[in-house]
C-alpha cells in the first residue's frame, strides 16, 4: 500500500457521532480509528513518551497494515542543539520498536527558533539515525530554511541521507479574508510550501479550513501532485488537520473521495467499507 490517510490524533471525543458511533468510550477510540483510517500522525509522543505496556496495547488494538507516524518528543527537538540529544532519540526509537510493521516513518519537527546556520548540528543528528531501520522525515519552521543557499543545502542533505521532507500546507487557513473563527486557532505557521520529495516517501500535513469549500483549490492541487508521485513509486502519508478538530475526519474523507473520483490509484478507505456508512459527503 503506497497511500495512507489519517489525522493527527485518535483520542478526540468530538468525533463521537461521526467517525465513532454514538456512545463510544474513550478506551475504544484507537481500535475504531484504525478501522476507519489507515495511519495516524501520533502527536501524542511529542508531549509524552508512552511506556511499553501502552505500545503493546497500540499493537493489539490496531489491524495489520495500519501505521503510526510518530513525532519525536519535544524534549529532544525543542531544547536547543540536536547533537546532545542523539542518545535520547535512539532510546526513544528503541522504545517504539515493539510496534513492528505498524511503525511507519517517524518525523522531527524543528521549532521556529532552530536556524539554518545550525545545519552541521542537524546533519550530525540525521546521520546518527538508523534510517535503514526506521525512515525519518524532517519538518523545518525557521524561514531561513526556505531561502538560498540554505534551501538547496537542506534538499541536498535530505536526498543524500534518504530523509523525507515533511510538507506543511497551511494555505487553506490563511487564504482570503480573515475568518473570525480562525483568529485564535491559527497555531500552525505560515510557511512557503515546496513540492519536493527527497526520499522514497513523503509526509504531508494538510491544515484544512473548517469550511470544506475553502479547501477545494488546494485539495485539487494535491490530487494532481499525489497522482504524479504515486506513479513514480513514492509512498505518501497524508494527514488532515483542522483548526476546528471536529472537522478533520470529514475533510480527510472528502479528500479520499476526490482522489477516487480523479482515478488516482489509492486503496479503499476502510471507513467507507463499514456497514451502514454515512451518506456521501458534499462540498458544502
Amino acid at each position: 500500500m503506497n497511500f495512507f490517510i489519517g489525522c493527527a490524533v485518535w483520542a478526540y471525543k468530538g468525533w463521537v457521532g461521526e467517525l465513532y458511533p454514538p456512545g463510544t468510550r474513550a478506551t475504544d477510540f484507537l481500535r475504531l480509528y484504525s478501522r476507519r483510517l489507515t495511519t495516524v500522525e501520533g502527536n501524542t509522543t511529542f508531549y509524552a513518551v508512552p511506556n511499553q505496556e501502552t505500545v503493546s496495547r497500540w499493537v493489539a488494538e490496531t489491524p495489520p497494515g495500519f501505521e503510526f507516524c510518530l513525532k519525536l518528543p519535544r524534549d529532544i527537538t525543542h531544547k536547543g542543539l540536536l547533537q546532545p540529544n542523539i542518545s535520547a532519540a535512539l532510546k526513544f526509537l528503541e522504545g517504539m520498536q515493539p510496534l513492528g510493521k505498524r511503525l511507519g516513518p517517524m518525523f522531527v519537527q524543528l521549532p521556529p527558533n532552530y536556524p539554518a546556520k545550525l545545519i552541521d548540528d542537524l546533519t550530525a543528528f540525521l546521520e546518527a539515525w538508523p534510517r535503514e531501520t526506521v525512515p525519518l522525515a524532517l519538518e523545518v519552521r525557521h524561514l531561513d530554511w526556505f531561502k538560498e543557499p540554505y534551501s538547496s543545502q537542506l534538499t541536498a542533505l535530505l536526498e543524500n541521507l534518504g530523509v523525507g521532507r515533511v510538507l506543511l500546507d497551511s494555505r487553506p487557513i490563511y487564504n482570503g479574508e480573515d475568518d473570525p473563527q480562525l483568529q485564535s486557532e491559527r497555531r500552525k505557521p505560515k510557511l512557503p510550501l515546496q513540492f519536493s520529495v527527497t526520499a522514497p516517501f513523503s509526509l504531508i500535513r494538510f491544515i484544512s479550513h473548517p469550511t470544506l469549500s475553502e479547501n477545494q483549490q488546494f485539495m485539487a492541487e494535491w490530487v494532481t501532485q499525489i497522482q504524479q508521485w504515486l506513479q513514480t513509486g513514492t509512498k505518501i502519508y497524508f494527514f488532515v488537520h483542522c483548526p476546528l478538530e471536529e472537522r478533520s475526519p470529514h475533510n480527510a474523507r472528502h479528500f479520499q473521495q476526490l482522489l477516487e473520483q480523479s482515478g488516482v490509484p489509492v486503496p479503499p478507505l476502510p471507513w467507507n467499507q463499514l456497514e451502514n456508512p454515512p451518506s456521501q459527503l458534499s462540498l458544502w
